[in-house]
């Protein structure tokens, strides 16, 4: 079981910045493909951002232009830049080895977006 740590949350106007991070625990941390995903409260938890261990990435539609996801394979962690952030970000946001299926998650950071 990989060990996933998140900080970097917190509150932030709308169109404001923050940089999430997410360490892991696992040695060949570069094999895996590494994903963020967010839960807002009554909504399901949704994929936000994923990256390949070969840098590939793809985002959903709703932070496309806005956030970018890179990783540091030597400091094994996985970061989330949200920039114009809006109010509708707020969530839960989680990392998780793989994209779907089985994989180590996160504890979570809450990262809230005020009008």
């Amino acid at each position: 079981q990989v060990q996933l740590v998140e900080s970097g949350g917190g509150l932030v106007q709308a169109g404001g910045s923050l940089r999430l991070s997410c360490a892991a625990s696992e040695t060949f941390f570069n094999l895996y493909t590494m994903s963020w995903y967010r839960q807002a409260p009554g909504k399901q938890r949704e994929l936000v951002a994923f990256i390949t261990s070969d840098y590939n990435t793809n985002y959903a539609d709703s932070v496309q232009g806005r956030f970018t996801i890179s990783r540091d394979n030597a400091k094994k962690t996985v970061y989330l830049q949200m920039n114009s952030l809006k109010p509708e970000d707020t969530a839960v946001y989680y990392c998780k080895t793989g994209v779907t299926g089985r994989g180590s998650w996160g504890q979570g950071t809450q990262v809230t977006v005020s009008a």
